[in-house]
């Protein structure tokens, strides 16, 4: 692959620049995040490793600034600050996966192979559809058999993801880290609830099930 990456710390960039270089990477390294964002800019990569507290434009600022540019490339943050809100910060910003210091190399080099595998995003669909159940991405209005079902924010995010990967199963954990933000706790029932909820508004009234229950799985809405 790839790789982009930017980090200030000299010795820790060249002791990653160096690791994915004898894993047979190509890698360029930047020191700050200025330079960072026009080399993403102007360059095309598989993967980007972004220190978040860069001198001068943080890391953050980084991230940011090539999602609202439509620069999907896969982005790891490294990062002191591990804490559970530093870490959501982080995702919300637009990084694939967060990584604090210090580090293993090898687990550094597996989560960037994770999400350089994972697919390319393509351009946003303006609308989703599975049956006789619509979404409209832009208005936010979901309908089945032409009836408008009024969700709340999180039951209309619960639903995206599901109807994005319609027949693919779609995990308790999963289904955290995707609408929630925040890694799976077995000991809470908040996925549950809310397929709960879905299905009262969208499957209940119209007599016929979308959302199906895989046994020991998770969730996933048919496509007949």
């Amino acid at each position: 692959m790839k790789i982009l990456v930017i980090e200030d710390d000299a010795a820790t960039g060249a002791y990653i620049a160096d690791g994915l270089r004898e894993e047979g990477h190509s890698v360029d390294l930047i020191a700050s995040g200025a330079d960072g964002l026009v080399q993403a800019t102007i360059g095309t990569y598989d993967v980007m490793v972004v220190d978040r507290m860069l001198p001068g434009l943080d890391g953050m600022s980084v991230v940011k600034t090539l999602r609202a540019t439509k620069n999907a490339t896969p982005v790891l943050f490294l990062t002191a600050m591990g804490g559970v809100d530093d870490r959501i910060a982080g995702l919300h910003a637009g990084a694939d996966d967060y990584l604090v210091k210090p580090f293993a190399f090898g687990e550094l080099s597996a989560r960037i192979a994770a999400i350089g595998r994972r697919p390319k995003m393509q351009d946003d669909p303006i609308s989703l559809t599975v049956a006789d159940l619509d979404m409209n991405l832009l208005t936010r209005k979901v309908t089945r058999a032409g009836q408008i079902i009024d969700l709340l924010p999180r039951e209309f995010a619960l639903l995206e993801q599901l109807m994005r990967r319609k027949g693919r199963v779609q995990t308790r954990t999963m289904l955290m880290e995707s609408v929630w933000d925040i890694h799976y706790d077995p000991l809470t029932n908040v996925v549950d609830t809310h397929i709960s909820r879905l299905r009262a508004k969208i499957d209940k009234p119209f007599g016929s099930e979308l959302i199906e229950t895989v046994r020991g799985a998770g969730y996933r809405i048919n496509v007949a």
